[in-house]
């Protein structure tokens, strides 16, 4: 869909709402492309109200919508913005909502986080009745993602209230994993291609964790969740695991950490010993995930691993006597159905695992289920799967504590972590709210710096690659040395 945009450049905003309404339209920025379907975006600011009106052309309908805020001169641009851009979203679900007799189930939310959205409001003094009443109103949110959104919020501030100033979090990415799988577009590389990495990556690895604990500890700060993620951490051997986390143990401060949590993604990379290294080094959370518990999808997503794998690992892992263990889940995946999905789920709940994350399958660019043309299920049917956990999930008394949405998303749905009572996963409510800064260490993340107080953030990302991590320690410096400028601006 050709898109023309006046008085603005709210790409983003306007390009989910695309997605949401038209998910086989790409957007076109070509003013000469002759294109039949388009949308015309207009911003404009009068004395008191800044109005956004958007014109959509599709398959030979047209329909407007209109949209206004009122924007107070006294803001700071970020408030301004956010209210324009809420303009103009809004202008678009109105005349797409009225072009196709089609309203999204997040309505107009188009935003990653649409529980911090709610947080705010909650925040504010309002009730959840009344943040409801708002999501209702303003947004067209479906009943039941309101009810998800503001549940989710209500935990985030919970977390919130248990956090002091000097609280982060830290993560340690291990880029590499067995296998490939085909929805994957993160920086990852197969063992079987780059096994020749891993220990320089490691040792590269060990000498960041020294200079970064030498910051925290100038900085005064103190480490409230570990996260190890990937690629699969539990790629390294029992040996490698042991050195890693034996040197993070003794330069990092882990007094005060409530939450030590690393990724055991895969049963073929889990066994006894290495689990063991894990508890000894005082791991209280561990993620198993899945994905499917379906030969034939599993098989169709690239795992070299069955079903009766995954069973024997988790048999294992909750006999170890890991406080906490995680099981994640994508709904959507190629060669899958609503049954298989209900069968995969229903063994989950039945595996003892006190947490639950049901993603929604994102199409991202890179990945072989895009670049090979792979068939999966059709929205209704994803819908079918995201209406089952949430009511299989509830009746096992899960609630769900985190939530975020990403693009490209199949049916526009979104990601939700569910837990029993007591078990939340802390680090992803810090991360998914940016409650505090998240130090990253490693190849392909970014560390994000959070100033709570004046609502600042920014990051800093990271070598994109092993190889070029490994021969790049200037930019490890250069992160550091960005984040302690940070944190001593906030001093002053």
């Amino acid at each position: 869909m050709k898109l023309i945009f006046r008085g603005h450049d709210a790409r983003y905003a306007v390009e989910q709402s695309l997605l949401a309404f038209f998910p086989q339209e790409r957007p076109v920025y070509d003013p000469e492309a002759e294109e039949e379907n388009q949308a015309v975006v207009a911003l404009s600011q009068a004395e008191k109200y800044t109005t956004a009106v958007t014109t959509i052309t599709y398959n030979g309908a047209k329909e407007r919508g209109t949209s206004r805020v009122i924007i107070d001169p006294a803001a700071n641009e970020y408030e301004k913005e956010r209210l324009r851009q809420r303009a103009v979203k809004l202008s678009f679900f109105k005349a797409a909502q009225k072009v196709t007799g089609v309203t999204p189930t997040w309505g107009a939310l188009t935003g990653i986080r649409p529980a911090k959205l709610a947080a705010g409001y909650l925040e504010q003094g309002m009730s959840p009745r009344q943040v409801d009443a708002i999501l209702r109103d303003t947004y067209s949110v479906s009943p039941v993602r309101r009810e998800l959104c503001i549940e989710a919020a209500q935990a985030g501030l919970k977390a919130k209230g248990d956090l002091k100033p000097e609280d982060i979090s830290l993560y340690i990415g291990i880029p590499f994993c067995p296998t490939r799988c085909a929805y994957c577009s993160f920086v990852s590389q197969a063992v079987e291609k780059s096994f020749g990495l891993m220990e320089p990556y490691l040792e590269a690895l060990l000498g960041e964790i020294t200079r970064a604990a030498r910051t925290v500890r100038d900085l005064g700060l103190r480490v409230k969740s570990f996260y190890m993620g990937g690629g699969t951490p539990t790629t390294l051997s029992t040996d490698q695991m042991n050195r890693l986390l034996t040197h993070l143990n003794h330069n990092f401060d882990l007094s005060g950490c409530a939450e030590y949590c690393i990724e055991a993604g895969r049963p073929d990379t889990i066994d006894r010993e290495k689990l063991q290294v894990l508890l000894d080094h005082g791991c209280n959370r561990i993620s198993v995930n899945p994905q499917s518990l379906e030969d034939g999808v599993l098989q169709a997503i690239g795992r070299r691993h069955t079903a009766a794998d995954i069973e024997k690992t988790m048999s294992l892992a909750t006999s170890m006597g890991f406080a906490h263990v995680n099981m994640d889940l994508i709904a959507g995946l190629p060669a899958d159905t609503p049954e298989g999905f209900r069968r995969t789920l229903d063994k989950c709940l039945d595996f003892g695992a006190d947490n639950i994350t049901v993603h929604t399958l994102a199409l991202k660019k890179g990945s072989r289920i895009l670049l090979e043309g792979q068939s999966i299920p059709p929205a209704q049917a994803v819908g079918e799967m995201l209406d089952y956990s949430i009511s299989a999930l509830r009746g096992a008394n899960f609630h769900p504590y985190y939530l975020y949405r990403q693009k490209y998303m199949s049916g526009s749905f979104e990601n939700i972590g569910w837990c029993i009572s007591g078990a939340e996963g802390l680090y992803n409510i810090y991360i998914m709210e940016e409650l505090h800064s998240i130090l990253s260490l490693g190849a392909g993340g970014s560390t994000k710096m959070v100033d709570p107080a004046a609502g600042r953030i920014e990051r800093v990302f990271h070598a994109k690659y092993p190889n070029e991590y490994i021969i790049r320690p200037e930019k490890i410096q250069q992160n550091l040395e960005e984040f302690s400028a940070f944190y001593r601006s906030m001093k002053k």
